[in-house]
């Protein structure tokens, strides 16, 4: 594995790119180097491939796993489950507690995702297998894991991009694994001097109230850092909130307006890739940057996710 899919944020977190679509820089799979070796996330099961090999990059093995949490159940995030398990006979997979059942039994997330990604579900996301049922931990909101003598995780409830959603404090790096609740990082425009995070809005259960709410929790942790499922760590967790909390209300807005002219989710989606182009454009980030491709899949699925809102609050 060559070394710029591995990262090393330090505190004994390691970071692995699962290449989540194809695509580099897209979804983190984060290794925790305790007595009980811990994962955060495993992408899809096209990651888990690159999860064994970054572990055997890291000096590990698939029978040193002790812990697979997964912030949510989406299948960027824990479709490769099932799989990884297979692999790694020590582990349990770490859930929210309206997840488990979804794990164990995944043909709804499947049938959900293959509404969105349509004839390309089999090639991003098969195979999703079930996690047996004595393999699953569930962690409630407040609750903790103790994975090493000086690390003992917390779960914090954060609904907004879905009710199946947890995040985890780490007291040994004083930073948050906020898998999708605090947005998406866009890493790559951090060398043009910009800084970029705007919240995740996928369907089916976005809700932009419960997010914020969510957000404003993270805010009382008082953390010093935040780690993405896409993609990476800021250390500047105040912005993280202010940027998300605001491209909210104007992902909102646009849909509202695609809406009420008929346009749908293709009307939200150009609205806003307008918008965040533009903006891109004039912090000088080049019309070819790979940067682009992230933002229009990101785009693409939260404008679903807005569309999806609105109507059901229409009801």
């Amino acid at each position: 594995m060559n070394s710029n899919q591995l990262f090393n944020w330090g505190h004994r977190i390691r970071m692995i790119d699962g290449y989540d679509l194809n695509v580099p820089g897209r979804t983190g799979i984060y290794v925790l180097e305790e007595e009980e070796l811990t994962l955060v996330e495993t992408g899809p099961s096209l990651s888990v491939p690159r999860i064994l090999k970054g572990l055997e990059a890291l000096g590990y093995r698939p029978e040193d796993v002790r812990n697979v949490i997964v912030t949510h159940i989406h299948l960027d995030h824990a479709g490769g489950a099932g799989l990884l398990l297979q692999s790694c006979p020590e582990a349990r997979v770490v859930v929210h507690p309206r997840g488990a059942r979804h794990l164990a039994d995944p043909s709804r997330l499947i049938q959900g995702a293959r509404m969105v990604y349509g004839e390309q579900f089999d090639a991003l996301f098969d195979p999703v297998l079930p996690v047996p049922e004595d393999r699953i931990l569930v962690r409630e909101d407040g609750e903790t894991l103790a994975i090493g003598p000086d690390r003992r995780l917390k779960f914090l409830d954060s609904p907004g991009h879905a009710a199946h959603h947890f995040s985890i404090y780490d007291p040994v790096s004083r930073g948050l694994f906020t898998g999708d609740t605090a947005g998406i990082r866009y890493g790559q425009l951090e060398e043009f001097g910009c800084s970029l995070y705007l919240p995740s809005t996928s369907p089916n259960q976005f809700d932009p109230d419960a997010m914020k709410r969510s957000i404003d929790r993270f805010r009382k942790e008082e953390v010093d850092r935040i780690f993405f499922g896409h993609f990476g760590m800021s250390e500047e967790p105040e912005r993280v909130y202010e940027q998300v909390t605001a491209a909210l209300d104007v992902f909102v807005k646009a849909g509202e307006e695609a809406m009420a002219a008929g346009e749908g989710a293709a009307g939200i989606e150009k609205r806003l890739k307008g918008r965040y182009r533009q903006i891109l454009e004039e912090q000088g980030i080049p019309e070819d940057h790979p940067v682009y491709t992230l933002l229009d899949l990101d785009l693409n699925v939260s404008s679903m996710g807005i569309e999806h809102y609105l109507t059901r609050k229409k009801k």
